[in-house]
Order: C-alpha cells, then sequence, then structure tokens
C-alpha cells in the first residue's frame, strides 16, 4: 500500500506529469525526423551507385527493392568520370535485411508520383559474389530512365503550341461550310473499302514480299539520312520556288489551267492524224544515225573544206563563164569520126600489150628495176665523185677451175674447189608474183645452182626451178 501510494503521490503531481509529456513528445518528433535517415541505434549496409544523371532525385529519397522500402539516399553528389563528363553519386543507407546485393545487379530511376517524385529501384542480379559494405555499384549498372509524364508534357513547349493552334485553325477552316461532302466522302468509304480488299489481300500474300519493300524502305532512309541537311535545304528552296508561283498563280498559271482541257481535247483529235508523220520522222532519224555519226567525225575536214571552198566558190563564175565553150568543143571532139578510129586503135593496141605490160609492170611497181638501170646509166655519164666510182657496180676476178667462168667451158663449174661454182638464174622473178630475184639471191657457197635460188635477202622464192 505504501508503494501504491507512492505511485499515485508522484501521478499527482502535475510537473512530474508534465516533464515526462514534454519528453515523450520531443523524442517521437525526434524518432519522425529521422525516420527518412534511418532510426537510431539501427544496423545500417552503406552503398555507393553512380547513375548518368541524378534526374529530381535528393537527399531522403526511397530506395526499393522488388516493390519494397529498404533505404533511403542520404546524398546526391557530382563526380568526374573522365573526358570531361559528369555523373551522379549516389550515398544509399540500406536496411541489413538487403545485405548482400548482387555484384551484377542494375538498377533504375522511377517516378513515384505524378508530381514529379522519384525513388531508386535496384533489380538484383544472379551474380554469387555480393557487394560489401561501402562499395560503389558502377555506372554501367544503371538502365534508362523510362518518360515521365513531365518529360511528356516538356515536348509542348512555346512554338509547338503555336504550332498546334495554327494546325487547328487550318484544319477548321478547311472543314468550315463542308459538311455534306463529309458525309459523302465518309458513305463512299464504304465502297472503298469493299474495293480495297483485294488490292490489300495480294498486298499481303507472300508472293507479293510486302515486307521485303518495307526493309527495302529502311535501307533507303538510312541512305538518305546522311544527306538530311541537303534535303532539308531542298525543301527550302521548294518553299522559295513555290512562293514564287503563288506569286504568278493569277492571272498566268490560272489561265495555263483553265486552257488545259481544251488543249488536252484538241491533241486527242490531232495526235492520231500526226501519228503516220511522226512514224516516218522516227525510220528517218534512225536511218540518219550513221551519217550523223560520220558527220561528226567528218566535220573538222568539212569544216576545212568548207573554209578552202569559199575563195574558190568566188572565183567560180569567171570558171563557169569557161565551162560553155570548153563543153561544146568536147563535143564536137566527141563527134569527129577520126576519134572514133583512134580509140578503136587504142582499144586493140592495149590489147596487143596487155600481156608484156602485165609482166613488165610488175618490175617497175614492184620491184623498182627500171628506175635502177636509169639511175646506174646516169652514174656512167655523169662525173666522178670524190671516190672516183661512175657505176654502181663491183669488178671482181672470177675463180679459176674446170669450167669456170672466165674460160671457155664444157659442163657447168661444178668444184672441186669452193668458189668455182656457177650461179645463174635465166628467168629471175621480176615482181609477177610479189618476189623481186634479181639482184636480192642469197650466195651459196660451195653449191652450183642453175635457176631460181633457194632463198633470197629477206623472202625466199618458194621452191626451186
Amino acid at each position: 500500500m505504501r508503494n501504491r501510494g507512492g505511485i499515485q503521490g508522484v501521478a499527482s503531481i502535475p510537473a512530474i506529469v508534465g516533464a515526462v509529456t514534454v519528453l515523450v513528445v520531443v523524442v517521437a518528433v525526434f524518432l519522425a525526423y529521422n525516420a527518412n535517415n534511418g532510426l537510431p541505434f539501427v544496423a545500417i549496409y552503406d552503398l555507393k551507385a553512380r547513375v548518368p544523371n541524378a534526374t529530381a532525385l535528393v537527399k531522403g529519397n526511397e530506395v526499393r527493392i522488388g516493390g519494397s522500402r529498404v533505404g533511403v539516399i542520404k546524398e546526391v553528389t557530382p563526380v568526374q568520370i573522365g573526358d570531361g563528363r559528369v555523373a551522379a553519386e549516389l550515398n544509399l543507407s540500406l536496411d541489413k535485411s538487403a545485405e548482400p546485393i548482387p555484384a551484377n545487379s542494375t538498377m533504375i530511376i522511377r517516378p513515384k508520383s505524378p508530381l514529379g517524385l522519384k525513388y531508386l529501384q535496384i533489380v538484383p542480379g544472379d551474380s554469387p559474389r555480393g557487394l560489401k559494405a561501402g562499395e560503389t555499384i558502377p555506372l554501367s549498372a544503371a538502365r534508362p530512365e523510362p518518360v515521365d509524364i513531365d518529360q511528356f508534357f516538356d515536348m509542348f513547349n512555346g512554338k509547338t503550341r503555336t504550332a498546334i493552334q495554327r494546325n487547328n485553325a487550318g484544319f477548321g477552316n478547311g472543314f468550315a461550310g463542308r459538311g455534306p461532302q463529309i458525309n459523302a466522302a465518309f458513305g463512299s468509304l464504304r465502297n472503298l473499302v469493299e474495293h480495297g480488299r483485294p488490292v490489300l489481300r495480294d498486298l499481303v500474300a507472300p508472293s507479293t514480299r510486302f515486307g521485303a519493300f518495307w526493309e527495302a524502305l529502311a535501307d533507303l532512309s538510312a541512305t538518305v539520312a546522311p544527306v538530311a541537311e541537303q534535303q532539308a535545304s531542298m525543301f527550302v528552296a521548294l518553299d522559295r520556288t513555290f512562293a514564287a508561283f503563288a506569286r504568278v498563280s493569277r492571272p498566268f498559271i490560272q489561265e495555263t489551267i483553265v486552257k488545259g482541257p481544251p488543249t488536252l481535247d484538241a491533241l486527242t483529235v490531232d495526235l492520231p492524224t500526226l501519228r503516220p508523220l511522226f512514224n516516218d520522222a522516227g525510220r528517218f532519224f534512225t536511218a540518219l544515225r550513221p551519217g550523223a555519226k560520220a558527220l561528226g567525225e567528218t566535220s573538222p575536214t568539212i569544216a576545212a573544206a568548207l573554209q578552202a571552198g569559199i575563195p574558190a566558190l568566188n572565183r567560180s563564175p569567171r570558171l563557169y563563164g569557161q565551162l560553155t565553150p570548153t563543153a561544146e568543143a568536147l563535143l564536137d571532139f566527141q563527134g569527129d569520126p577520126a576519134v572514133s578510129n583512134g580509140l578503136d586503135l587504142l582499144i586493140d593496141t592495149n590489147e596487143v600489150l596487155a600481156p608484156a605490160i602485165e609482166q613488165i609492170a610488175p618490175a617497175q611497181t614492184t620491184c623498182n628495176y627500171l628506175t635502177i638501170a636509169f639511175r646506174n646509166l646516169a652514174d656512167a655519164f655523169s662525173e666522178s665523185n670524190g671516190k672516183a666510182n661512175w657505176l654502181a657496180v663491183l669488178s671482181f676476178e672470177a675463180p679459176g677451175g674446170p669450167n669456170a667462168e672466165s674460160r671457155p667451158s664444157s659442163a657447168p663449174a661444178n668444184g672441186p674447189e669452193k668458189k668455182n661454182h656457177l650461179h645463174f638464174n635465166p628467168y629471175p622473178r621480176t615482181g609477177q608474183d610479189g618476189v623481186c630475184e634479181a639482184g636480192n639471191e642469197r650466195y651459196e657457197s660451195g653449191k652450183t645452182v642453175i635457176g631460181h635460188a633457194s632463198q633470197l635477202w629477206g623472202k625466199t622464192t618458194g621452191g626451186e626451178g
């Protein structure tokens, strides 16, 4: 009863009751204020994590694993990661129950509410090694942050909002007063869809390779992407071009469009009539193509001939004046009987001389024998030169021996000495078959040769005879 009375006595003192109440309130406020930083006297698991951008993370934001809160962010500081780049380093205060976090875990910053509050979500990996207290989750473990609603609305900046207003005004003006036409268009869409089904069926058929078309289109887009700036400048130039067209749309372009249908009607009537002309023109130009090609190759020669022909044409009137009496004299000469008789005799003479000319002409035209003979003859009657040679020949002593060429003989010289052999051809070839034998025979030492030589200097005779 004494103890109970003592307790009741203490509780009955107002000052003590008030002091205890104030102490309890202070402890409760302290604990509530520091709840986000962890309760005092509780063991914690400290880690660090690096992310490319803290993106609205602040001190006290939660750290979650699988949706459950396992700790808080104690501090966010910027760090240098090399090459002038900066990342954010997060000091994490985690519960001991989360220890250890696998070394290959990943992390992502996610929104907690539409108002912009964020938290750090850790996705544990499957590595057998866990991160020790004080270690850092590397920057490579950070995953791209999903698009937040505030980032979504950030795309509607001032220019975009102005453009949307203009588009709405343009579409509104375009649809205003066109309700019946729009209704009719929607009514026609049913027929379009019904007739479009076979087309779409053919498009999606495997034989059409419609998917390959989009793949090729993607390749085309990848090819065109490097020249995007040039394309943009092209569209800017097109804008200026169409603006110029807009300035002259009335009356020039409008009149051109108005007059277009009558022109097409006239062409529809006239073109069938002109078709034979076009066909003949096509054949004419096809036949003219070789001549045009040859004309292009010979045009320098033709130009030089025309340039040289101008002075000749200037002097041609005097020549034309002399051609008339000349032509009359030729007619009189042609009509003279003596001319006819002379031509007949000339024809007979040519027929008689033709066999001889066929044999003699090659001696000059092919072998040049007549010119050489006259040249040697001229040398024989000319004055001597410094070497005192009058004739273009050499004199030598004939070899000796039986039947030698230097004395009477009963048979052709045939040795026994090496130089005592006869070489003689009474009928050498003089160009009739393209061979100039006389003077070109190759001397064969120790052998008697009568007739054609077996070899010539530069060309064989084709056989011995």
